[in-house]
Formats: structure tokens, sequence, C-alpha cells
């Protein structure tokens, strides 16, 4: 970050970053306007656009010509569709029905399903494909708007404002109260004010209507997903220091913020991109006995999950398979995750060349009774239905499943043993292979046999 946009405030400063490298980019920044969209795939931060707090329709909670212009570059027949059923009044029901559908789905099933109108269906978002990619994917992915609003007035009763809004094609997806140590406040201010001052009843502050909500100060994030009020739990979003808590002070060379991470990596669009696709999910809850209790709520990876899953999935896609990795987790802070997010982005890896990297993902725990945990985490974070296979039952069930390459397979490591012979018979596949408590695998015939089988 520039030496300029350091001495700005702390809420500019983050606008600018965000803004930089595209039209609205803040005068005097050392960052130029692009000619070309960044490199497809690269996290590269800015290209937002900048929107007023005139242009956020409070009743609908979006930013109707961000919407609208959105389908125009990327759906125009089928807008012309719509058009010819809804007549001059397109606009108007288009944006009223894809406020209803977020209101009931919520935004990350509108997003990643997109919706239908009147025998016409839109997508809200364009995301990158595993494989397959041509210019006309490019082309689409491309389209998509991003745009940051600071100090919107997001009520119908009131003219309360919130720090900053960023929005995907139009719609809300993360808000953000800041605050600066220099005024006197830091995150804890911005916690409270999100707990006290932000009412959950407020369509803006819905479940499910926008995806994260941060609270942000110089040195520390925290995030939620789903404010209620005084109960609302905040998560840290931190990148550790020295082993702990907290974020790594800024060097004395480099002018900026110790959380620059936040607004230069995470939101960076492509970034955005990958958390509504891959990372971000609704998961239901269930009781001891595994039955469903109706509640929902969103799971938003902590920056350490984050990290690791996309830093591994970078080496092996530019390494491919024979390379070892271990991922360190301190108890309680979402293992099985971890290893839901990494199988299930192993699973749909591809190389430079187009080519899958592996052909199966396997994931293991050593526990004799399948660790039901870690197979309804791995289960809930499936997208698309029979991807994942829980074999707790026969070995024999385990070799059907191998060798039929079914994606991902979760099984105990007691299984191994009894088909190392027969695996044998699966010459060429490729395995991807995590191991839960890895650190209790090391030894004994089971972990021999595993060896052997998957070498």
């Amino acid at each position: 970050m520039t030496g300029r946009v350091s001495e700005r405030s702390f809420e500019e400063a983050i606008e600018c970053g965000l803004l930089q490298h595209g039209p609205d980019a803040c005068a005097g920044d050392a960052s130029a306007l692009r000619e070309t969209p960044p490199p497809y795939g690269d996290t590269v931060p800015g290209g937002y656009r900048k929107r007023s707090p005139e242009d956020y329709d409070r009743a609908l909670c979006l930013i109707p010509r961000d919407v609208v212009d959105f389908i125009l570059a990327t759906q125009p027949k089928e807008w012309g569709k719509l058009k010819q059923h809804h007549g001059a009044a397109v606009m108007v029901q288009f944006l009223k029905r894809l406020a209803g559908e977020i209101e009931r789905r919520g935004a990350l099933d509108v997003l990643r399903q997109g919706i239908k109108d009147s025998g016409c269906k839109f997508r809200l978002a364009y995301f990158r494909p595993a494989s397959g990619l041509n210019e006309e994917t490019r082309r689409l992915h491309a389209a998509n708007l991003f745009a940051v609003v600071r100090q919107i007035r997001y009520s119908e009763k009131n003219d309360k404002s919130l720090d900053l809004v960023l929005l995907l094609n139009g719609i809300p997806i993360f808000t953000a109260e800041l605050k600066n140590p220099l005024t006197g406040q830091d995150v804890e201010d911005a916690i409270r004010q999100y707990k006290t001052d932000r009412d959950p009843r407020e369509p803006l502050f819905a479940y499910g209507r926008c995806l994260a909500h941060f609270a942000v100060d110089p040195d520390l994030v925290y995030v939620t997903t789903h404010l209620v009020g005084p109960d609302t739990h905040f998560l840290p979003f931190n990148q550790g220091k020295f082993g702990g808590a907290g974020n790594p002070p800024v060097p004395p060379t480099r002018k900026g913020y110790a959380t620059a991470y936040l607004w230069e990596e995470t939101w960076a669009r492509n970034s955005v991109l990958d958390l509504i696709r891959q990372f971000i999910h609704e998961v239901e809850e269930e009781d001891e006995g595994g039955r469903k209790t109706g509640k929902r709520f969103l799971i938003f990876p902590r920056y350490q999950q984050l990290d690791a899953v996309r830093r591994l999935v970078t080496h092996a896609r530019a390494h491919g398979t024979g390379q070892r990795y271990l991922i360190q987790h301190s108890a309680g802070s979402g293992k099985s995750f971890t290893i839901a997010w990494l199988a299930h982005r192993l699973a749909t890896l591809h190389d430079a060349g187009d080519r899958r990297v592996f052909d199966s993902i396997v994931v293991i725990t050593d526990r004799r009774v399948l660790d039901r945990q870690l197979q309804t985490t791995m289960r809930q974070f499936e997208q698309t239905l029979g991807v994942v296979e829980n074999i707790d039952t026969t070995s024999r069930h385990l070799k059907e499943a191998l060798e039929s390459g079914k994606t991902i397979i979760v099984t105990t490591l007691q299984k191994f043993p009894v088909i190392a012979k027969e695996i044998g018979e699966l010459p060429g596949q490729r395995f991807a292979v995590i191991v839960d408590e890895a650190h209790s695998s090391q030894s004994g015939e089971s972990t021999k046999s595993l060896k052997s089988v998957l070498a």
C-alpha cells in the first residue's frame, strides 16, 4: 500500500484498495487503470466499482442498475424473452422477483443457482469452471461486477448508516464496521455496534441476506455470518502472530495496515468468487442422534483454514501427485471443515493442461467407527449428489467404491488391511489421501497396508 493511501482515513484507505486498478480508482493512486482484465484466476486486488448510498434500494436490498447491467451484459437473449412477457415492467418485475428469491432462499443459493422468472432462467454470478476454460467462460467471468458503497443507509425506518458494503452484481454479500484506534475505538467497538445497534430484523441483516459481516480495525478482523443481537458470535479472521493470536505487525519498511490482507487478498474479486463457490456453505444442525434439528447456519472459513486449503491446492495443481503435506490444527479450530473443503477442492482439481489431477479422494479417520461429525460435514459440503461415499460397513464396499472411481471416499484406517492385495489391481489410479489425526496413525499394520496400496 502506498504512503499516500496509508495517510488517509482507515475507511477511505480500504475503499481505495478495493477501487485500485479500476475505472473508479482514487485520484493520485499509484495503481493505474488496467486496459485489460487481470490474468484469469489470479487474486489481483482491486477492480471494484464505486457506488453511492443513493444507488442502493433499501426496500429491495439491491443496487438495481448493477443487477440489470450484469444481466444485459451476460444474458441479453434471456432478458429479451422476459421482456416479451413483462413488457415495459420487465425491470421492476425482475428486481422484485430477485429480491423475493434472496429473501426466501438466501444470497448464497441465488448466486450459485440463479433464479427463474416466467420460464426464463438467469444466473446471478459466473464462476470459474474446474475445467473446459474457453473464451466465452472468460468473458462471462470477467463480466462479474463488484462494487463498494461507503456509509450506506440501509433502513426504510431511519437513516442509520453502515460503514462499508460489498456487492456482487448488485447483490450485497459482505458488510463491515470499521474502527480506528486513533479515534479511540477498536474492533471490540465494531463488534459491540453489530450486537447492539444493528437490528437483525432489518432486511439487510436478516439471516442469509448477506454472506458475512466483518468487524475490522487496523490490527484485527472478526467475522460472523448471523446477526442475532447481543448473542451474535464473532470468530477471529486473523493470520496469527508469532504462533499465537492476532496479526503480524507491519514491517518498518512498509506502510499500511496489519489487516490489509482482508481487502487485498480475501476480498479480491477472484477470491470472493472462490469463497462463494467453494467455501461458504449452509449446513443444518443435527442432534446427538444424527437427526436434523431444522436450525441452519452459514459456515465461513477462518483465515488459517482458507489459507491452508488454497496453498495446498495451488501446490498440488502445479506439482501433481506424489507430494506430502501436513496441516496442523489445534483442538476446536475446525479440523473437520478443513478436511471437507480440501477434499472437495481436490476432487475437481485440474492441472494447467486441463487434466484431472486425482481420480479419487480418500479421507481416512483413525477411528474404528466412522466419525459422525466428519461424515456429516463431508456430506453437507457436497454440492453434487453422489460425490461423497461414506464407507462404514464392509471392506468389500470400500473395494467397490475404489474400483468404480467414486470421487470422494470416507472410511476408517482399519478397513485397509483386508483389501490391500485386491487394491493392487488398480494400476495407474491417482489418489489424494487425507488422513485425519495423522499424528496417531504413523505405525501399525493398517498404516503399512495403506502406504503399500497407495504408493
